[in-house]
């Protein structure tokens, strides 16, 4: 986005209308009515309090002490009204804000754990950075400045009409001249101004979140940078990512202060001495009393000030365009409109996922998702009820990516893979996923609402070799960090408690024993061929074979080799 033109409000609309038109649109419009309200009552308010005000000056001059005293009593009855409306109205503008940002984080949310867009995000493209920024401050800013500017603009529009009546009596060419004015002011800044900062903006965004991904990359990687020694390369990254920030801040300043600071002052300078030339001509010759000028000059800085809106705040106004193109490109990639899904079917090769009640594997090639490398060609593999297949293999021939196709991440390529619903099928990593929570919820994510006694998962943990984590950790019920409580080994066992608890039919394992020793493994391996799973794994130790049928191993030159485990057995 270049400029604030006619593409910025397009976009703003297209997310702001997710709102205004969404269930909640009627407590939404209703408390919408109830500020446009307050804003004219608030209007007429500033009308009353700048004529008392010029009325007390008059009533000075002309040495009239009981006209005095009645101005100084309407004044002060108008700010008892004028107190609690005003701090009723940004109550009510302050809530609205919130609503709307409950509903849009929910719907960004929603959007974002669909279709796996969180992990193709994160793998297959690099246009939308940090989208946990997007999704918490970019969506705070657009909420809550979105209506800030609305009301603002509003209330300009409702001001210039009173106070334009008020101006009128006392000089209509100094209301022309505001309005020509006021369209000049804005014409050079967004003219001159507006496509630099905005980008400039848009940049500081972008490097803040980056610098700030850095420090969380630190944070989560504490163990392993100690363990390497990595503090200088980790500080002098931080550093670089810094200067980024500092460099592009400056630019910011430098336009901000100098530049864009120098026309504001000299533009706002102008119209302070221009009132009292024009009406004290009048004043003078006794057309209109002292107060007048007082009057006149305050109904002409409340017009200025309202057509002076898009001057004034046109630094805020960048940074908030910016803010809404990172969000518009954001809900532009989770949920593509009709003509934009259009622009991007490319006749590409895709495998086909077919739901069945097994595990197959039919004529596939798998190609990474760029399409740039083939991976092996023309598998087809077929496991029957409670078979176990050990995948094996060099690093970066396919192991992994062979379960990402059969998860559905991976589509690149052709052929077909049988199985059943996801949900039915457990998937364990090779580092398993700690949730923020207690250690019931830890065993039994994803299905954290199933109804299962302390008992059984006290037998769980014994079988797993973790009989005493409840009691070291002070039950089943306190919330705790597991990531940093428990070490890589202990975590692989949690994730295979788990497996133990849902007792899937089929399960997926990914190097899901790397971290634990032989005797570990052989006891979670035994486990698990009792529950009479459908498996598939991926490992590197020749241990493992003993636990599966059937092992598939990727050769050079993308082949492959299907084989059983005992050589005295065939392949049925």
């Amino acid at each position: 986005m270049k400029r604030l033109n006619l593409k910025f409000f397009k976009r703003f609309w297209a997310i702001a209308q997710l709102y205004w038109w969404s269930n909640e649109k009627w407590r939404a419009l209703g408390l919408l009515a109830l500020l446009i309200v307050l804003l004219v009552i608030y209007t007429q308010l500033n009308v009353t309090i700048n004529t008392q005000q010029g009325e007390i000056f008059s009533a000075l001059a002309d040495k009239n002490l009981k006209r005095f005293w009645n101005s100084i009593f309407t004044f002060l009855g108008v700010l008892i009204i004028y107190v609690p409306l005003f701090t009723g109205f940004y109550y009510c503008q302050d809530k609205l804000g919130l609503y709307w940002r409950q509903w849009l984080t929910h719907r960004f949310l929603n959007e974002y754990f669909s279709n796996k867009s969180y992990y193709k995000i994160n793998y297959f493209t690099s246009e939308i950075d940090n989208p946990d920024q997007r999704i918490t401050e970019d969506i705070r800013s657009f909420t809550l400045s979105s209506l800030n500017y609305c009301l603002l603009i509003l209330q300009s529009v409702f001001t210039v009409i009173a106070f334009s009546v008020v101006l009128w009596k006392f000089s209509p060419s100094l209301v022309f001249f505001l309005l020509i004015y006021g369209v000049f002011g804005v014409l050079i800044t967004t003219g001159i101004y507006g496509n630099k900062l905005i980008k400039i903006n848009f940049e500081q965004l972008r490097k803040e979140a980056d610098f700030r991904f850095g420090l969380v990359r630190i944070r989560e990687n504490a163990e392993s940078i100690a363990f390497y020694g990595g503090e200088e390369r980790e500080i002098n990254q931080l550093k670089e990512l810094f200067k980024r920030v500092f460099d592009n801040y400056n630019r910011l300043i430098i336009w901000t202060n100098l530049y864009l600071g120098m026309f504001q002052n000299i533009y706002e300078f102008i119209p302070y001495i221009l009132p009292a030339v024009i009406v004290a001509p009048s004043v003078l010759s006794g057309q209109f009393e002292v107060g007048a000028v007082r009057e006149a000059q305050g109904a002409f800085l409340k017009i200025f000030y309202s057509l002076n809106i898009i001057v004034s705040e046109f630094q805020n106004l960048t940074s908030f365009a910016a803010g809404v193109d990172r969000l518009y490109t954001f809900h532009e990639y989770l949920e593509p409109t009709p003509t934009e899904k259009r622009r991007e079917i490319i006749p590409r090769p895709t495998i086909d996922t077919i739901e069945a009640n097994r595990l197959g594997i039919e004529h596939l090639t798998l190609e990474t998702p760029n399409y740039q490398r083939t991976l092996f060609q023309d598998l087809s593999i077929s496991l029957q009820p409670g078979q176990g297949l050990l995948v094996m293999g060099a690093s970066g021939c396919g192991k992994s990516s062979l379960l990402r196709a059969i998860a559905g991440l991976w589509k690149s390529g052709t052929g077909a893979i049988y199985r059943p619903k996801l949900e039915e099928i457990f998937f364990l990593p090779q580092r398993p996923y700690m949730i923020l929570g207690t250690l019931r919820e830890q065993l039994l994510y994803p299905n954290i609402d199933l109804d299962i006694s302390n008992q059984k998962l006290e037998e769980i943990l014994q079988m797993v070799k973790l009989g005493d984590l409840a009691e070291r950790f002070g039950g089943f019920e306190l919330e705790k960090d597991w990531s940093v409580l428990l070490s890589l080994g202990e975590q692989q066992r949690v994730a295979f408690a788990r497996l133990l608890i849902s007792r899937p039919k089929y399960a997926i394992l990914d190097e899901a024993t790397s971290a634990l020793d032989i005797g570990n493994e052989k006891n979670l391996y035994e486990h698990l061929l009792e529950t009479e799973t459908t498996f598939i794994s991926v490992g590197h130790r020749p241990s493992l074979s003993q636990y599966h049928q059937l092992i598939l191993e990727f050769l050079e030159g993308e082949r492959w080799e299907l084989r059983p485990s005992n050589p005295g057995t065939q392949i049925i």
